[in-house]
């Protein structure tokens, strides 16, 4: 995998960090569809997207998605809607309905926050996968879109943030090849209870390895008939830490 610049000293022989030569910022996402072979993820619109994705959601019937956001559930197409436009259309978080490539229908969503073009650095987050999303190749594609765009945009750094008592968004991070930097102790309270948030990263020398390891777990060849994974996307990307050998041709 790339290395950044070593940090470099200043005249008093104290360490200053590596220069960023050029740097003016990167460029806030547009709002347009990003479009992948598995799903496509769309601008949220309320009009085109509440009802199938209450649809969508009400299928998990133990509301085991909402148990670590700070909203939801959810017990009508109306107080989704009511919470859409409350907090989806402030410009900062920014929502995408994922779509389905196969049934043109949304069945999950995910957001940029906290961007800061000016600093280089956006989180992704708000990722709320319907059943019929969790553990499809779209839902690893959805997140590869998105990633692929901020980089694009000539953002530095790529936030995850989660609960750090949430272990499946834990385990997508680093399978999706976030780095772990650490746990902020009491950092906020969600629904009345305390919550650890857990912190990873992806940089933007850091991408270009991974998005080979993406680029070649996204191949047809990867998957057989009935959908099951040749090759895991975390061996992938390990893989293409240690050699720098991956290579893909898919584009998206």
């Amino acid at each position: 995998m790339n290395r950044p610049p070593a940090n470099e000293t200043n005249e008093l022989g104290l360490p200053i960090g590596f220069p960023v030569t050029g740097w003016s910022g990167a460029v806030r996402p547009d709002p347009v569809t990003l479009h992948g072979i598995y799903c496509r993820c769309e601008p949220l619109d309320i009009a085109r997207h509440a009802e199938p994705l209450f649809d969508a959601f009400i299928k998990d019937r133990e509301n085991r998605i909402w148990v670590y956001l700070p909203y939801g559930p959810f017990d009508s197409t109306a107080s989704l809607c009511s919470w859409m436009e409350r907090a989806c259309f402030t410009g900062d978080p920014f929502f995408y309905a994922i779509i389905d490539q196969n049934t043109d229908t949304p069945c999950g969503i995910a957001s940029y926050l906290r961007i800061k073009p000016e600093e280089g650095s956006i989180e992704v987050g708000h990722i709320n996968y319907s059943p019929e999303l969790q553990n499809t190749i779209a839902a690893t594609e959805a997140m590869y879109l998105m990633m692929e765009n901020v980089f694009q945009a000539g953002f530095r750094r790529y936030e995850w943030k989660c609960n750090a008592l949430n272990e499946k968004s834990c385990r997508a991070a680093e399978r999706l090849g976030f780095s772990f930097e650490g746990i902020f102790r009491q950092s906020t309270v969600v629904k009345g209870r305390n919550r650890d948030t857990a912190w990873y990263s992806m940089l933007d020398w850091e991408w270009p390895a991974v998005r080979q390891a993406f680029l070649q777990w996204l191949e047809t060849e990867n998957f057989s008939p009935d959908g099951m994974q040749k090759q895991s996307l975390a061996a992938l990307i390990d893989r293409s830490a240690n050699t720098g050998n991956i290579t893909g041709s898919r584009t998206t």
